[in-house]
């Protein structure tokens, strides 16, 4: 996922409109064909005959198997994930190109449905697991490389061994969750993408809406900001709802296990302690004077202006090149970019483009923002975005694009073992960001030009970490409150504004209207604190950066090497051949200190 610059003005379709050219859709035939190809059907069978066989075979035995006996049962179950994944990436994806078309919504509630009804026999699996004795198992994983293979796997399932409820209430939550948890997440989805809002006439959706807030205009701005305040006002209740009922869920299910945070399921399924994160999100918070308040001051007396609003946050220099950046020129430049850090990184990212892998034109009913789907690790993934031709709209493919690599390098580990918790998941995005925003600054011919990149690039870290780790104290902040009570709008907005204040500074004025801005942002909804990740990446590719530009001659072996583990290692191992240690407090100041540098160099300008 990446943060989202969307735009207004044309219409796009397909064509692009003659501003961007030609733009790509998905061709999602790697998967299926079509949603009435028999194939799915027969997948579908093959699927609930193998995992009542699979139970049949296995329940209550796993503690009797030898290491190659434990071998075939995680190969079979490996199986199971990679047609239940192809089904479910096949639907999900259509169904993320028209969220308001009723068919695509049906289909994939439907096979989400079966999937999970044929799917709940496998609940005993990863209970079992955490049964086993660890000599039984440390004794299974030396005897069969094979079975060695899946060692992080193991560790991490049973890193849930403490919460691990009866096999009877897993089995319940696991058939509960399409009318729990998922039943929300698309009213939400179906909800947003839904809203209209109402500029100059014109009838446009979230993404056009809040891409005017990026507008040279500042009347333009103001009102996509007044007009998105007033829609949110208006479904603020039905927002509100989603939030109560999605954290008082997990309040329950938490309160059950015996999570002893909210957080804590979050932390185990990246991988992470909870001391590295708070040491990230204390060293964040401790900059923010000298990194959002000092920028924005910077910003404000760019603009001429004795307050910021809320409008001006995104808004273009006054010496920023308007034009719009065409899809061919965007690909250029990062698969540019991508090839003088490595050639192979560009070979890897070119298939995405001439082969079908990537829809970026904004349609109606699509979803908002940006996303790398990795579907299965024996097909590939796809990239959506919502490009309009903005300067951002380059990076975002930049950022989605190294997702993507990353997500085809780790492929080789095979469905089990690819997938990247998701405080590594951003390494990769991140750097393809850094990549292109360096090959840019390179080539800046003028000073204004120069200001422009290095301004872009603060504030996407800025975006990308003070507001994110703000999401997170936000977060923080709902979910501990939820657990005292039914929360009403009013409550929810209060805590939205007791971090935007403190996370962007004194430079700002906030509109009435503002504290409903919450109600948006899919993260709290569907990924409730993942927005952490996106600082821990990038503070971890600041550092990475670091390293490459001392110019270690074994830089590009590692780094490909990092990427093609997937989820195999833990990212103390992951980073130790940089030197590096998160765990270390002062290796977060290494990346905020990259920032601030940024920000030195902006103010020395000034003269």
């Amino acid at each position: 996922m990446s943060s989202r610059f969307p735009s207004p003005v044309f219409d796009a379709d397909a064509s692009g409109g003659r501003d961007l050219g030609p733009l790509p859709e998905w061709d999602l035939s790697d998967l299926y064909p079509a949603p009435d190809d028999p194939q799915i059907e027969r997948d579908m069978a093959w699927l609930e005959e193998a995992c009542a066989s699979f139970a049949a075979d296995y329940e209550g035995r796993l503690a009797d198997l030898d290491a190659e006996g434990m071998l075939e049962c995680v190969q079979r179950y490996e199986r199971i994930e990679t047609v239940a994944g192809r089904i479910m990436s096949y639907a999900g994806l259509r169904y993320y190109q028209n969220t308001t078309d009723a068919e695509r919504a049906k289909f994939m509630s439907d096979c989400q449905d079966r999937v999970t009804a044929h799917t709940t026999p496998l609940v005993f699996f990863s209970l079992e697991v955490n049964r086993l004795d660890d000599e039984a198992l440390d004794a299974m994983l030396a005897r069969s490389p094979g079975l060695a293979h899946y060692r992080r796997m193991f560790e991490r399932l049973r890193a849930m061994r403490p919460y691990q409820l009866s096999d009877e209430l897993e089995k319940f939550l696991h058939d509960h969750s399409v009318v729990g948890a998922a039943a929300w997440n698309k009213l939400f989805d179906e909800t947003v993408a839904g809203l209209e809002f109402t500029i100059d006439g014109e009838a446009l959706n979230l993404e056009a809406t809040l891409n005017l807030l990026t507008e040279q205009q500042r009347d333009r701005r103001e009102a996509a900001a007044r007009e998105l305040a007033r829609v949110f006002g208006a479904n603020i209740k039905l927002f509100a709802r989603v939030h109560n009922t999605l954290t008082k869920e997990k309040e329950i299910e938490d309160r059950w296990r015996g999570m002893p945070s909210p957080q804590t399921a979050r932390h185990l399924s990246n991988d992470v302690e909870p001391e590295v994160v708070e040491a990230l999100r204390n060293a964040v918070v401790a900059a923010y004077p000298q990194l959002s308040h000092r920028y924005y001051e910077l910003k404000r007396r760019w603009l001429g202006l004795d307050k910021l609003e809320v409008w001006d946050r995104n808004a273009p220099l006054p010496m920023e090149d308007t034009r719009i950046i065409g899809w061919e020129e965007a690909t250029e430049t990062v698969l540019q970019a991508y090839a003088s850090f490595s050639p192979e990184m560009a070979d890897i990212a070119r298939p995405f483009f001439e082969r079908g892998w990537i829809d970026a034109a904004v349609k109606p009913g699509k979803a908002p923002g940006a996303f790398a789907h990795p579907t299965v690790t024996e097909a590939h993934p796809y990239v959506m975005l919502n490009y309009l031709g903005k300067p951002r709209d380059v990076m975002t493919l930049a950022h989605e694009l190294g997702h993507g690599v990353h997500q085809v390098l780790a492929a080789g580990q095979g469905e089990l073992m690819a997938s990247t918790p998701l405080t590594l998941a951003e390494t990769a995005s991140v750097f393809g960001e850094m990549l292109t925003f360096r090959k840019l600054l390179e080539g800046a011919e003028t000073t204004d030009e120069r200001r422009v990149l290095l301004a872009g690039k603060v504030e996407d870290m800025i975006n990308t970490v003070v507001r994110q780790i703000a999401f997170y104290d936000f977060e923080c902040k709902l979910h501990e409150a939820r657990r005292a009570g039914e929360l009403t709008p009013d409550d929810i907005n209060a805590l939205w504004m007791s971090v935007q204040a403190e996370s962007l500074g004194p430079a700002f004025n906030f509109m009435e209207g503002y504290e409903t801005f919450w109600a948006y942002i899919p993260h709290f909804v569907h990924s409730p604190f993942y927005v952490y990740a996106y600082a821990f990446g990038d503070g971890l590719v600041n550092a990475l950066y670091a390293a490459y530009e001392e110019g270690d001659p074994e830089f590009q072996k590692k780094y490909f090497e990092m990427l093609r583990a997937g989820g195999s290692r833990h990212h103390r191992e992951l980073l130790a051949p940089f030197g590096l240690d998160a765990s270390d407090p002062a290796f977060w100041d290494k990346g905020l200190g990259m920032i601030s540098g940024m920000i030195d160099e902006l103010e020395a300008m000034e003269g």
